[in-house]
């Protein structure tokens, strides 16, 4: 029997705890990195890290786009001048090698993502080369046992380039689907056809992908509970070992582009909650798992597994099975997390081509956690990622008495607790099925950060 008591929704306490708050990438959020942390800083947590010997992770950042989605607010080069990728990959390369030049040699890469924009806009001999130049500074898997992801457009992608992404190592893949009606897509920009869709994920399977990851966005233009449906509905037949239903944020002061839809076209706060309420009935009754946030998988798919095994993990890349790497960042605006550091890379190309042009690290601005930060990073990985908390745990590894240094976040938990979304006892947090659509907020509780009045921006959390 499928289990559907595992997130519950309350309409109500949805709309009264809905607010801003942060995704909880990291811990602290970006909204803590200062300039101060600079290439140096960087090479000490580097050094650091090579007395532990983990695994590495490697991130890399491709930021070209053949066309602006209207929703999007990442970091992003639209151009349809292809020629535009040859500089900046070589200015990647050389990035790879500096970057190398800090890690022990010996350390395995048990993880590799590429990400954007759009990574299938480069040729197909560019991406050859990425690889083969990776594989120069870097000690990769060469029996498939490694955690090789990346972002494809299914727009962008032909029967070869999946070939061809195959044979060079990458097994699992995610790709932007949004919605398929046709009134949606003309709204924010992306006309992208089912053929085109399903193609790639036929062809991802047929190559021998060990996972396939499906986006979908709820919120935009002229997006309805039946509509949104209709293509949740196509999405499962096929289906993929993930999903993630994203919440579209409609901040047009921050992202230019989506000053291009226009506001009455937005389904209503209502509708939304709705669309999110029959989404969440339909996956889990598809057997799906909700993980937390916006993520659903299989319950045999890796992160379902490191959820019941108690080793799911979350960073900037969401959330992750590999809690002990460390995550090196490569390219422009990336960022990467080394021992006790955080460290994000120049946002502009300009400046990107000057720092390695001048051969130094384009790392800009970053963060070096105290024992505080990383006790309470503890913490709300594991109400994130877990949505249960056991103070003896924390106890043991931190040296701490939980209740006492906690007084104050579990005096603001009674309030939540009354609300039905958790449930505090002498020995643990354990958050109700109708906590867990709000875990942000819970989390938000042992934030310190946020009880300092700065103002921060971020979006909401339904």
């Amino acid at each position: 029997m499928k289990d559907t008591s595992s997130v519950i929704f309350e309409p109500e306490l949805i709309k009264r705890y809905d607010k801003s708050g942060p995704r909880y990438t990291s811990y602290p959020t970006a909204v803590q990195f200062h300039q101060e942390f600079d290439d140096t800083a960087y090479k000490a947590q580097a050094e650091l890290s090579n007395a532990s010997n983990n695994p590495l992770s490697l991130y890399f950042h491709i930021p070209f786009c053949d066309t602006v989605c209207y929703y999007c607010g990442c970091n992003k080069v639209v151009t349809k001048d292809r020629s535009r990728a040859a500089p900046y990959l070589q200015r990647l390369h050389k990035e790879i090698a500096m970057q190398a030049q800090l890690f022990a040699n010996e350390r395995v890469v048990d993880q590799l993502h590429w990400g954007g924009g759009t990574p299938t806009f480069i040729s197909h001999d560019e991406m050859r080369e990425l690889m083969q130049v990776t594989r120069q500074h870097f000690k990769l898997h060469d029996d498939d046992s490694g955690e090789y992801s990346i972002e494809i457009d299914p727009r962008e992608v032909s029967r070869e380039t999946i070939t061809i992404l195959r044979e060079l190592g990458f097994n699992r893949m995610s790709l932007g689907v949004q919605d398929f009606e046709p009134a949606v897509q003309k709204a924010v920009n992306r006309i992208q056809s089912e053929a085109e869709t399903l193609g790639a994920i036929n062809a991802a399977r047929e190559e021998g992908f060990k996972s396939v990851s499906v986006d979908l966005i709820y919120g935009l233009p002229h997006q309805s509970v039946e509509s949104f449906h209709r293509t949740l509905d196509k999405i499962i037949d096929v289906d993929p070992d993930r999903l993630s239903i994203f919440n579209y944020a409609h901040l047009p002061e921050m992202f230019k582009p989506q000053r291009r839809i226009a506001v009455e076209d937005l389904p209503s706060p209502e509708e939304k909650l709705e669309i999110l309420k029959q989404t969440i009935h339909r996956l889990t009754e598809a057997g799906y798992v909700y993980i937390g946030m916006d993520h659903f998988a299989k319950p045999e798919d890796e992160l379902a597994i490191a959820q019941s095994k108690g080793t799911l993990y979350r960073n900037f890349q969401g959330y992750s099975t590999h809690a002990d790497c460390d995550m090196i960042g490569l390219g422009v605006t990336s960022i990467g997390q080394v021992a006790n550091g955080y460290a994000q890379n120049v946002k502009t190309m300009d400046e990107y081509y000057q720092r390695i042009d001048a051969n130094t690290l384009p790392v800009y601005r970053g963060y070096e956690l105290n024992t505080d930060d990383i006790l309470r990073r503890e913490i709300i990985t594991q109400l994130i990622c877990h949505f249960s908390l056991n103070f003896s745990k924390i106890n043991q590894q931190f040296g701490v008495e939980f209740v006492d240094y906690f007084s104050i976040e579990l005096d603001e938990l009674s309030s939540m607790a009354a609300d039905g979304l958790l449930s505090v006892s002498a020995q643990k947090i354990q958050v109700a099925p109708a906590g867990k659509l709000l875990i942000r907020n819970i989390c938000m509780v042992f934030d310190k950060y946020l009880r300092n009045k700065q103002q921060q921006r971020f979006s909401k959390v339904i």
